[in-house]
């Protein structure tokens, strides 16, 4: 089986010993991505929504890096410091996904990396060639 490492400028910088997504057997799998601004390397400002948006941003960028789009995910796993946040996170997470449906789990954590409120990672389908 190959690994290829996805690696994007328009998303954040890894700050740990892992990679932004790997490609493997027709998949990619992006690390878990926080509201981090990948210009600048810092949380963005404002609350759940604005985390929300920015991360999902983040890993637009990393599957558009692998030949892939959010239209293609087929499971996203959302984690949440207060499932207080949960409707506002969905409220983002609908309008960014549109009609489209992946499997999902949310799950409550006691923190995040960097103070961040969400964190999402995602798995998508990929052009093999692309």
């Amino acid at each position: 089986m190959s690994l290829d490492l996805v690696s994007t400028s328009g998303a954040p910088k890894a700050i740990g010993p892992y990679s932004q997504g790997v490609r493997a057997n027709g998949f990619v799998f992006t690390a878990g991505q926080v509201a981090l601004d990948p210009a600048t390397g810092e949380l963005v400002t404002g609350g759940i929504t604005e985390q929300t948006a920015r991360a999902l941003d983040n890993c637009r960028a990393i599957l558009a890096a692998a030949g892939t789009s959010l239209g293609q995910v087929v499971k996203t796993t959302v984690f949440l410091v207060d499932m207080n946040d949960f409707a506002a996170m969905n409220e983002v997470y609908g309008r960014v996904f549109g009609g489209h449906r992946p499997a999902r789990s949310t799950v409550a954590v006691a923190a995040l990396p960097r103070g961040a409120r969400v964190e999402i990672e995602v798995v998508a389908a990929v052009n093999r060639e692309g």
